[in-house]
This record gives C-alpha cells, sequence and structure tokens, in this order.
C-alpha cells in the first residue's frame, strides 16, 4: 500500500517527502497525476517501485504526451484567431475593466460649439469578464459611453446595459449564456449549450426576458431611446440631468413585439414613424414592420417569398418603399450542432427586395438580381422625381465570405445603385475605391434624395483611420481627415448646426483613440471645410473601447423623453 501520493502538474517541479523532486513535463494543458511510493515504506508489491514506475513513465511518456494533446485537440480544438479572445480582446478592443460613473472633462483643446448642446452616445461590446470559450469581436455585453455637452462643458460616462442576460451573469459571477455567433467547434461548446438548456427546463432562466447583449446601436424614436443588439428587442435608457445613463428596461411595444427587431431602424424626420425589420433562422426569414409616432407597433409584415434564412444587418425606406438587401451570408443554425462553427455561411448571389412602405402584406415584393452586391449597412435611399428609380447609397462588402472569421480581407466599396421599377435593371456606380464604411448623413435627410455622406477610412472595421466626404451628386470624394500614425477613430457622425439651411452646415464628431500614449479623446471637426478641420477634442478621463454605432442627442430631444 502508498503511504504518500504526490500530484505532478506540467512543467511543475513538486517535492516528495524528503527523499527527491521531480518535474514531468507533459506536454498539454490537462492535469497529469502520477502516484509515486515512499521508498521508506516496504511495498507488498516490490516490483513496482519508484524506480520502475519512473522508468515506466518515462518509456511511455512520448505516447502518453501525444495521446493527451490529441484528446485534448479532438475535445477542445485550437481556435481560429477571430473566435480567441486571447487575440480579439487586445489592443484597445479591450474591454475596460469597470464602469464610470458621470466625470468632467475639463481637456478642452478649441472651443466646443454652443449647437452641440446634448449628448453624443456611443454603443459598442464590452465583456465584463475574459470568455472561456469562443468569443468574436461582435459579441460581449452592451457597455454605453456618453458625453454630455453643455454651454462648452463636457461630462463623460460609460455604463452597462442592464439587460436580462448581463443582470443574471453578474449576480452569478460567470457566464451562463453560450455565445452563438463564435460558433460551436467541439464538445465542450456543445456541453456549454446543453447545461444553458438545462438552466432553462429547470427555470434557472427565463428565455421569456431574452438572450441579447444590446451592444450594436442607439436610437431615438416614440420618445424614448433605445440601445438595440439583433438577437433581442430594444432596451430602453434614460440619460440623466448629471450626464449618467439608466437602463429602464426590455422594451417590447406593449407585448407587440416579438424576439428580436433591427439595430437600424429608419425614423422617418416628418412624420416620426419607426420602421423595422427582424430575421429570424425559420421562416419567414424577414419580418417588416413600422412603429407609429406613439410608439404603437403595426400590424407585421412577413416576407415569405425570401426563400433562404439569408443574414440581413440594414435595409432603407424611401417616401414610398422599403428596400432589403440579401447578402450572401445565410444563417445555417445546423452549423453549431455539427460543431462546424459560425451559423453563418457564404452562398450564391443575392437580390434586391423592393415593397411598398405601406404594404399590409409581403406579396407585393418584387426583386431585383444584383450580382456580388452586399450591403451591410445601407447610407440612405430615396426615389427620383420620376418615381421609376430607386436610388440606393450603400457599402458593397468585397469578399464578404472573410467578414467574420478575417474582416481585414473585406474591402468595402462605396456604391450609388440604380433600381429600374419599371424595367427590372439594376446598375451600379463606384463613388470610391477607397475601404469606407460606417457612414452617417445629415438625418433630416433620410428617405429623399442627399448630397453627402460621411464616411469612415476603413482599417480593420470599426477601427476607422479617418473620415472622408463624398458627394452624392458629383459621385467622389470632396473632402478628407486622416487621424495620423497610431490614431483611430470610429463611426464618423453628422449633427447639424442649429438652424441650419444647407445640408452639410454641421459637425461630424466621433471617439478617437491614439494607440501611441492610450489617451482617447472627443473629437468636432467642421463636415463644410475642405479638410475636415478639429474644432474641438475633449480628453477623455479613461479609454474608450473601438466600438460599433452611436448618435447625437440633442438638449431638446431629452426634454421631450418620456
Amino acid at each position: 500500500m502508498m503511504s504518500s501520493t504526490t500530484f505532478f502538474i506540467y512543467k511543475t517541479t513538486i517535492p516528495t517527502p524528503s527523499n527527491y523532486s521531480l518535474t514531468f513535463p507533459f506536454n498539454s494543458n490537462v492535469v497529469h497525476y502520477c502516484s509515486i511510493p515512499n521508498k521508506k515504506k516496504k511495498m507488498p508489491f516490490p516490483l513496482f517501485t519508484s524506480s520502475t514506475i519512473i522508468g515506466a513513465v518515462e518509456l511511455l511518456q512520448p505516447s502518453l504526451s501525444f495521446f493527451s494533446t490529441a484528446m485534448i485537440n479532438f475535445i477542445n480544438p485550437p481556435l481560429h484567431p477571430s473566435v480567441d479572445p486571447n487575440h480579439v480582446l487586445t489592443g484597445n478592443f479591450a474591454p475596460v475593466n469597470s464602469e464610470l460613473p458621470p466625470t468632467a472633462c475639463p481637456a478642452v483643446k478649441g472651443e466646443l460649439p454652443q449647437s452641440l448642446n446634448g449628448t453624443y452616445i456611443r454603443n459598442g461590446p464590452n465583456p465584463p469578464r475574459h470568455p472561456h470559450g469562443p468569443h468574436h469581436l461582435f459579441e460581449g455585453d452592451g457597455m454605453l459611453h456618453a458625453i454630455k455637452l453643455s454651454d462648452g462643458e463636457a461630462t463623460f460616462c460609460s455604463r452597462y446595459v442592464r439587460t436580462y442576460k448581463y443582470d443574471l451573469e453578474n449576480d452569478h459571477g460567470f457566464p451562463i449564456f453560450p455565445n452563438i455567433l463564435s460558433g460551436f467547434y467541439s464538445v465542450v461548446d456543445l456541453s456549454r449549450c446543453a447545461i444553458a438548456i438545462y438552466r432553462v427546463l429547470k427555470g434557472q432562466i427565463d428565455p421569456r426576458k431574452g438572450f441579447g447583449l444590446a451592444n450594436t446601436s442607439v436610437s431615438l424614436f416614440s420618445n424614448n431611446l433605445f440601445a438595440l443588439g439583433e438577437s433581442d428587442l430594444p432596451y430602453a435608457i434614460r440619460l440623466t440631468e448629471d450626464g449618467d445613463i439608466e437602463t429602464i428596461g426590455r422594451h417590447d411595444f406593449d407585448g407587440k413585439a416579438f424576439i428580436n427587431i433591427t439595430t437600424h431602424p429608419k425614423i422617418d424626420p416628418k412624420t416620426g414613424e419607426a420602421f423595422a425589420f427582424r430575421c429570424s433562422p425559420i421562416p419567414p426569414y424577414v419580418t417588416f414592420f413600422c412603429i407609429d409616432k406613439k410608439g404603437s407597433k403595426q400590424e407585421d409584415v412577413p416576407i415569405f417569398s425570401m426563400v433562404n434564412p439569408t443574414f440581413v444587418h440594414d435595409f432603407s425606406v424611401t417616401k414610398q418603399y422599403i428596400v432589403f438587401s440579401e447578402s450572401q451570408l445565410a444563417i445555417n443554425p445546423l452549423r453549431l450542432l455539427m460543431c462546424q462553427g459560425m451559423p453563418v455561411m457564404a452562398e450564391l448571389d443575392k437580390v434586391l427586395g423592393v415593397l411598398g412602405r405601406y404594404s399590409s402584406t409581403g406579396t407585393g415584393i418584387k426583386w431585383f438580381e444584383a450580382a456580388g452586391f452586399n450591403a451591410m449597412h445601407v447610407i440612405n435611399a430615396w426615389e427620383e422625381e420620376d418615381d421609376e428609380e430607386i436610388i440606393l447609397v450603400a457599402p458593397n462588402a468585397i469578399s464578404i465570405e472573410n467578414f467574420f472569421h478575417n474582416i481585414e480581407k473585406v474591402h468595402f466599396s462605396l456604391e450609388k445603385v440604380r433600381i429600374n421599377l419599371r424595367n427590372g435593371s439594376v446598375t451600379r456606380t463606384t463613388l470610391s475605391e477607397k475601404n469606407l464604411e460606417m457612414g452617417s448623413i445629415n438625418p433630416s435627410y433620410m428617405g429623399k434624395k442627399n448630397r453627402y455622406a460621411y464616411m469612415g477610412i476603413g482599417d480593420m472595421i470599426p477601427k476607422m483611420s479617418g473620415v472622408v466626404k463624398i458627394d452624392l451628386e458629383l459621385e467622389c470624394e470632396v473632402s478628407r481627415r486622416v487621424y495620423g500614425d497610431g490614431c483611430f477613430g470610429g463611426e464618423p457622425m453628422f449633427v447639424a448646426k442649429d438652424g441650419a439651411v444647407e445640408e452639410d452646415d454641421g459637425y461630424i464628431v466621433t471617439y478617437m483613440h491614439d494607440e501611441n500614449n492610450g489617451v482617447s479623446r472627443f473629437v468636432v471637426m467642421d463636415a463644410k471645410s475642405q479638410t475636415l478641420d478639429v474644432v474641438a477634442a475633449v480628453k477623455l478621463p479613461r479609454r474608450v473601447p473601438y466600438g460599433f454605432h452611436g448618435l447625437f442627442v440633442r438638449r431638446g430631444d431629452l426634454d421631450q423623453m418620456c
């Protein structure tokens, strides 16, 4: 019988009782156990002395090492860099460690314009704890970074959106919901999903309360401010007088909204209506609906003629029509069950769908072929004066099959697309060869003809190295600002001046981060100047990670909110 036992761990030296110390260099992350007898005691089976056991282990070590490594790679194989949290969450893509209450920002270079009385608020992922499994850049609980501007002074704040998922995991202190977008690659990932399903069956998780991240965008409609993520319903939030951010709760529009909503609803500046849709992996794959100015959701309009579960992230609304752009990315949940990674794959060329803005059914939708056109985001759309053509402006994602795993290989080419409703033809014009994404326009021109678009110059989306101003009438670039070596911003957001008459009379705002010194700033640029001159830059009290979409909310709009 053994009188003492010592546990040996990979590349760790552990002493035995007074006789010797050994190191077993096993090659894996698995803890290996080996029992070593005490040589001072007489063994009942002298054949198995410590020396023979050590000799046998040394003899078998290459086989054991190969076997253990093979097993761990089979059970939990190495992750692709795009879903390896140790690769994804680095640099300024790394999350900040905590929330930040309202904090004054006294260091202002230049002068903040009086027209910017309000709050700029931007959404983005910020996982509160390091993920244990696959993690994509697009995942992570939503954190809102807001800077309140009032009479030339600035106050900054960062808060998590208090989703059901965030609160549940925060209470327990560990992840409960598996990362679906990252995909499943092994039985370990499947087991995480199985545990979550078990918790649902045990009543520990209530799926009726949603499981989204609310990490993608911010939108203001029906006198409510919302944080949105497309896997769930929106979360209503509130901006306080002192510049803080509060989560009101998940908003289901009096029980009429079902499961989820797009992160890019379109708000008609004239009627106050919000137009939106939801995607689903089962038919109908896309369902369109409208929310009136008072917040009442209208009847669903399912699009049954969309025959594949295409990944649709954005759409456009004109005076008379809505336009859906299918992409070459198709949703395939079976890939999860087969441990083939993300539930998304690239398919054949898709089409553009045009439906009447107030259609009560989806049967009247018309489809137009647009080979190789993949619009992840739409800048604007409108009808020409003869109502026979729809003009669509959007970045076209070339090599979209790399969108989730190698986004640096995707080139976004800004295009103007003409859809002829009479003869069914689609013609496309490239407006810029640069890698342009994450753009904005003067929001008062949504759904009608406009002249200017402000686009981020892509480095690795959503990390932008500068901003350009595109003249949609002349079909060319007219202004540009590059942030400089090691400096990167996010989505350039246009904000009109008070009482502005001309479309481009206003400012472009964004958060910018200097990777050379780790300092983040809120930057205000003159949208009319030839070089998009910086008129003010506010040094922020801490780093702001790269994120997604934002919104500038004027003080008057905040006062009218519910």
